[in-house]
């Protein structure tokens, strides 16, 4: 009988004893199983009935009991009396005269005189005795010894049937197979028990909590105590052996439930990554066509690598782990580890260079737009300089304007090379994008075509618009170099009209003298031929430029001033000049006639005089000019010296003349 179905009767310190009618009495017994002594032993089994926690009639009843029930080893039977026994209470019953019935003596005694019929080592301290024995310690360990034993053998079996189950069949993945791994009690604490147990029946410890008795007489321990000590070990030995079976069949259970939930996990990161991760990106191939588009096209890849961030942080960790596993794992599951190590590695880095290939090809489309763009405007500004028209103001500002439309041709120049180069940057990219896996779709080759043909389209229609450009730059650099042309010519004209005017100066107010002698005149003679020649040239020059204007303004279709204003007045300088320069011829070759001194005629002389006297006449008449102005030569002192010296040759030529005369009337006389 267990004693967890009796516990309320042994915590009173009841007996029960399954006689007929199940009677419950207030009895101690002292079990055979105590150290008796060989006094004792010969004595017989002896029982102590405690009178004085009982009515008489249960006194009775037991005495009547013990008769039914073990008559044959009792050999004595001790009734405590109360105190004041026999004051107060009254028995009808006399024990002695029963004995025959009975089989055993039964005696009436206090208890401070049981030492006279027990010995003193087998009566507890209830009866005066040095019996070392604890009830409540005592249930206890019985308490827990049976609580062990039922625990331990269901526990056993529990793990029997899990390590047999195991054993001869593979391990199922599912839920209910991870439910069967968990025994009705805690492995742990049912050895733990076992343990304080084997513990207390090795060391002879009185309590469970394994301290050391008080001073005292020596304590043995009892006999049921000594044979549950086999069962324990016996209990804990199985129990060791097949908890470490079952360790190692949750180990590895673990241990294949990890790996599952790594495979699970990988699969999910593959899974993913070959597919929505792999869609995402096929579906985003385009390049744009503009700026714009270009920069949308680079948001949605930001939000398409922020997704796929989120996965290649769970490869990191799923890569740490598997790490982990790796460094402790078995061969089978090494060579299983790095199977999934190199899966999930082969198909992350595929996905992270497709990701950088879409980025750089999305950063090269970017830089081809933002080329075209600028290039387009650059374009657009060199044409609008171009169609506007230009006001032929003066040749600085036209030079001006022709150096800014050659800087803009030339920034334009270096923007198509640019273009070019980045166009053949964004092909290259392209072409070097990762391929996908043989298992994968590939990207359509109609789209990627019908990149290649836009960035082609593109770059041909900068080419084109800049050759436009350059064609209409090459007939406003002709247009603008004519119109330089035009005011250089205008402006040399104008010059040559100022040199033609400071000839005439010139010629008007030094060229006043006509010479002392024959010579010098002729000289000054021939020097006045080249003067002449000199402004004939510069007239030439002058009508020549003025000519050329004529004809640029008809080829720039525009109207200028030289033909309203130059040509008059060099037209104007040079009729003055030509009067004037006659003048003066005439006057040198008055001057240069024969002169007096080589006369040997009256009719000579009289040449000479009258030449002398217009010669003289001349010089005091200014020079009249078509317009009918009028100008003298030099100031009117050099005139005058220039009348004095013709004067005074026609003083010569008088006495000259005088000299002739008195020639002839010598001769005439001598004759």
């Amino acid at each position: 009988m267990e004693a967890t179905t009796i516990l309320p009767i042994l915590k009173k310190k009841l007996a029960f004893l399954s006689g007929n009618a199940r009677t419950l009495i207030d009895v101690f017994a002292l079990s055979n199983s105590l150290p008796h002594s060989e006094k004792c032993k010969a004595r017989g089994f002896t029982v102590i009935v405690d009178g004085r926690k009982s009515q008489w009639n249960i006194v009775k009843t037991v005495v009547l009991m013990l008769q039914n029930v073990i008559p044959a080893e009792v050999s004595l039977v001790c009734v405590v009396k109360p105190d004041e026994f026999w004051d107060k209470k009254v028995t009808h019953f006399c024990f002695w005269k029963e004995k025959d019935r009975l089989g055993f003596e039964v005696i009436l005694v206090s208890a401070n005189k049981l030492t006279r019929y027990i010995e003193p080592c087998q009566l507890t301290d209830d009866f005066g005795g040095s019996l070392d024995y604890d009830h409540s310690d005592w249930l206890n360990k019985r308490l827990v010894f049976e609580k062990f034993t039922k625990e331990s053998t269901s526990l056993l079996d529990e793990l029997s049937i899990i390590n047999e189950s195991d054993k001869g069949s593979s391990v199922d993945k599912d839920k209910s197979a991870d439910c069967a791994l968990l025994p009705s009690f805690d492995p742990e604490t049912v050895l733990q028990t076992g343990d304080v147990l084997e513990c207390y029946s090795t060391s002879l410890l009185p309590d469970l909590c394994l301290t050391p008795d008080p001073p005292g007489p020596a304590w043995c321990p009892m006999e049921e105590e000594l044979l549950a000590q086999p069962q324990v070990m016996k209990l804990l030995d199985s129990l060791r052996e097949q908890y470490t079976r079952y360790q190692e069949l949750c180990r590895q259970r673990n241990k294949r439930t990890q790996l599952d939930e790594i495979h699970a996990k990988v699969m999910q990161v593959v899974t993913w990554l070959q597919g929505p991760g792999s869609e995402l990106l096929k579906t985003q191939q385009e390049i744009g066509d503009s700026i714009r588009a270009a920069q949308a096209l680079q948001q949605k890849h930001e939000e398409i690598e922020s997704q796929h961030s989120e996965w290649f942080a769970v490869y990191v960790e799923l890569n740490q782990q598997i790490a982990a596993l790796l460094s402790a794992g078995e061969e089978e599951e090494v060579v299983e580890l790095k199977a999934l190590q190199q899966q999930l590695s082969d198909v992350c880095y595929r996905q992270a260079s497709q990701l950088e290939g879409r980025q750089n090809v999305l950063q090269a489309a970017q830089g081809f737009h933002s080329s075209t763009q600028e290039l387009s405007q650059q374009l657009d500004g060199l044409l609008g300089m171009l169609c506007a028209d230009v006001a032929p103001a003066d040749g600085a500002s036209i030079q001006q304007n022709l150096k800014l439309l050659e800087e803009k041709l030339q920034t334009v120049e270096a923007g198509l090379t640019s273009l070019r180069q980045k166009g053949g940057m964004l092909l290259e990219q392209m072409c070097n994008q990762p391929s996908w896996s043989p298992e994968e779709t590939e990207i359509p080759a109609g789209e990627q075509q019908d990149n290649i043909q836009h960035i082609q389209a593109v770059m041909e229609e900068m080419q084109l618009r800049k050759q436009r450009c350059e064609d209409m730059v090459d007939v406003r650099r002709l247009k603008m170099l004519q119109m330089v042309q035009l005011f250089k010519c205008e402006e040399d004209a104008l010059q040559a009209v100022e040199w033609l005017s400071e000839l005439l100066d010139a010629l008007l107010k030094t060229h006043v003298r006509l010479g002392d002698d024959t010579q010098e005149t002729r000289t000054m003679l021939d020097k006045h031929r080249k003067f002449v020649d000199v402004a004939q040239s510069t007239y030439d020059y002058g009508r020549q430029l003025l000519q050329a204007t004529v004809v640029l303004c008809q080829s720039l279709r525009c109207t200028t001033r030289s033909s309203g204003d130059t040509l008059p007045r060099l037209n104007r300088v040079w009729k003055q000049f030509t009067v004037s320069t006659e003048e003066r011829q005439q006057r040198l070759e008055l001057a240069l006639k024969r002169p007096y001194c080589e006369c040997v005629d009256m009719e000579s002389l009289d040449d000479v005089d009258s030449t002398g006297k217009v010669l003289l006449d001349r010089l005091t008449m200014p020079v009249i000019f078509p317009d009918g102005s009028e100008q003298y030569f030099g100031s009117p002192s050099e005139t005058a010296a220039a009348a004095e010296g013709v004067r005074e040759r026609l003083l010569l030529v008088e006495e000259r003349r005088l000299q002739l005369r008195s020639c002839d009337s010598l001769t005439t006389t001598c004759s």
